[in-house]
């Protein structure tokens, strides 16, 4: 039997911190889907839902049963249509954990199959967030330390 993990997220932008998660969730798995949320209800994000997609496809490309897509709806729903056994969630902060703890217990309630699997940040990227990046690269600060290069540059274009 396939034991198949599922990354949700927004990925807008997606980071180092994204890419350590995905790293060490497909050394969990057999199969780790990496699902960019197309959700239209959060406020303007910077890259479309295929955008981040061919950036995250680019930079995890060397990683063997890792596949990366684009989903709408609830996220266990989804999850119930891969045939997924756990929902990866990172963590960075303790204020991370007290939302992730919330949506946890919902997506348990909704599909008790189905685990959630948190891994902690690594050290390096704990204060990194999306929206911590895409303020400093739109002030024409150099963020290649905190997002893979494929990223950093659509970064540069995009607030060029």
């Amino acid at each position: 039997m396939t034991r198949r993990g599922l990354y949700p997220g927004s990925f807008d932008p997606f980071t180092n911190g994204h890419l350590d998660v995905v790293r060490r969730a497909a050394a969990l798995f057999d199969e780790l889907i990496v699902a960019v949320a197309a959700n239209p209800e959060k406020r303007a994000p910077l890259f479309t839902p295929d955008e981040r997609v061919a950036m995250i496809r680019e930079t995890v490309a060397d990683l063997p049963g890792v596949e990366v897509i684009t989903y709408r709806g609830l996220t266990v729903d989804f999850a119930r249509t891969r045939g997924v056994a756990a929902l990866v969630k990172g963590l960075r902060l303790p204020s991370d954990f007290e939302a992730e703890l919330q949506q946890a217990l919902m997506n348990r309630e909704l599909a008790p199959e189905i685990e959630t699997v948190f891994l902690m940040s690594g050290f390096a990227q704990i204060f990194v967030s999306s929206s911590i990046l895409k303020d400093v690269a739109g002030h024409g600060r150099d963020v290649t330390q905190f997002v893979p290069p494929v990223v950093a540059k659509r970064l540069e274009e995009k607030f060029r």
